[in-house]
């Protein structure tokens, strides 16, 4: 989007790219990052914090051979560039040669998305998101439940200028709504919904989801740990994507052995297909990354079958190949990173999704989740905010939260039924777009007392 904020932004670059070329830079970067973020927080059922704030920041990558000097700075002013020059340059002189360095990357074609961007988000008011909140707190009233989280509106603008012509400036806006109900009698719900256009969120039944799991898990029973079948709620999915995403479908994951991924391997089941697509309008889009590389649609399960990885300009020098616009800000330890995920629908509505189960276990989100084997995608954490037990397809009693400890590789090649409708969430990093799942096992390590 070619507005002022985005020619600001990269007006400002270009101006501190200027100081790193002429303190003798072989290469440079400059990402400036412009945001207005505004948080309306809410707890038992009363809205108690509203705030706002405006920042700018620039991050400077200067290159003097294969040295890479990385320093950030808040200040906008010609003495405040110099200085951040002057501090990127010294790191550069002192740091280790990167010897497989392959330079930054080139211009590409990158195309505006206008689904990134809503007006009605930016301008956004305190009123707006106050309304929202109070039809949650409505919703919890009704259910004589009580309600915390936030309503969360941004505008952020992203601007890229490199020595190798890069010239990348876009904005784009995103909205939160999320909550937890808690009940008198130990019961908790949790709902979310993220959008590009504030408008678009149903406050109200985000409301009466988390109310209504909130009444539905009071007095939670006990059950043993063991091997269930699951149905997990697009809450859960996402941290199924985010860390695939995180421990296998980067590139640098990939070059350093610890990945799962071997191209043309099926590790799923053919129900799950997942792409990265920055364009696609039922996320939260980007037109292109940090490094100012346009955003590549990348097919990552087809079907089960392993088809790609994501590549910032560093992981693709390596392999000879092109980036596909998955850079993250410097200094990235981590590698690329695919901040868009988005997982097809199946044909299965929830009813049916949890009709399926015989004996099973219906669980609404994770939470403290961790990688124990990253190439085998193990991970563990626990149940929260509504695990319930299901017999012969229906929900028959609430369960106190379990702890796991599963493959997510097993998980997606366990999967035996989609859902067709999905949401759209904040994930680890980015937006993800994800249906619920009903899966033949889960593995269940531990229970709680409370």
């Amino acid at each position: 989007m070619n507005d002022d904020r985005a020619h600001d932004a990269l007006s400002l670059a270009e101006a501190a790219l200027t100081h790193a070329i002429g303190a003798g830079a072989t290469e440079a970067e400059v990402l400036v990052v412009a945001g207005d973020a505004a948080l309306t927080r809410f707890a038992n059922s009363q809205i108690h914090q509203n705030v706002a704030e405006t920042t700018v920041g620039l991050n400077l990558r200067f290159v003097a051979g294969k040295r890479i000097g990385v320093a950030s700075s808040d200040r906008t002013d010609d003495e405040g560039l110099r200085r951040l020059t002057e501090q990127a340059a010294a790191i550069a002189r002192v740091v280790e040669e990167l010897e497989d360095w392959g330079g930054l990357p080139g211009p590409t074609p990158i195309e505006d998305v206008p689904a990134a961007y809503a007006p009605a988000t930016a301008s956004a008011s305190p009123e707006l998101r106050a309304d929202g909140v109070r039809a949650v707190i409505a919703s919890a009233d009704a259910a004589g439940v009580t309600a915390y989280g936030s309503f969360s509106t941004g505008t952020e603008t992203i601007a890229v200028a490199n020595s190798k012509g890069v010239r990348a400036a876009g904005t784009r806006t995103v909205a939160q709504l999320l909550t937890v109900s808690m009940g008198p009698d130990g019961g908790t719900g949790y709902a979310e919904q993220a959008s590009v256009d504030a408008t678009t969120i149903d406050a109200a039944a985000i409301g009466r989801e988390a109310a209504d799991k909130a009444r539905a898990t009071a007095n939670a029973v006990a059950i043993e740990a063991g091997d269930y079948p699951v149905v997990l709620e697009e809450y859960a999915v996402v941290d199924l994507l985010d860390m695939l995403g995180y421990l296998g479908f980067s590139a640098l994951a990939v070059q350093e052995e610890r990945s799962f991924v071997e191209i043309g391997r099926t590790i799923g089941s053919e129900l799950i297909s997942i792409v990265d697509d920055g364009r696609d309008p039922a996320g939260l889009p980007m037109a292109f990354d940090y490094e100012g590389v346009a955003k590549q649609r990348v097919p990552l399960l087809d079907a089960g079958v392993c088809r790609g990885v994501v590549y910032d300009a560093q992981t693709a020098a390596r392999d000879g190949v092109a980036s596909t616009g998955h850079g993250l800000p410097a200094p990235n330890p981590y590698g690329p990173f695919p901040l868009n995920q988005v997982m097809a629908a199946g044909d299965a509505s929830r009813e049916e999704l949890i009709g399926g189960l015989d004996r099973g276990l219906l669980v609404t989100r994770f939470h403290y989740t961790n990688p124990v084997h990253p190439k085998l995608a193990i991970v563990t954490g626990m149940t929260r905010d509504g695990t319930f037990l299901v017999e012969q397809g229906r929900i028959v009693a609430p369960v106190r939260n379990l702890r796991y400890t599963q493959s997510y590789l097993a998980a997606i090649a366990s999967t035996v039924a989609v859902a067709r409708e999905r949401k759209t969430l904040k994930g680890f990093l980015g937006g993800v777009v994800v249906p619920a799942l009903r899966l033949d096992g889960w593995t269940f390590t531990g229970t709680t007392e409370h």
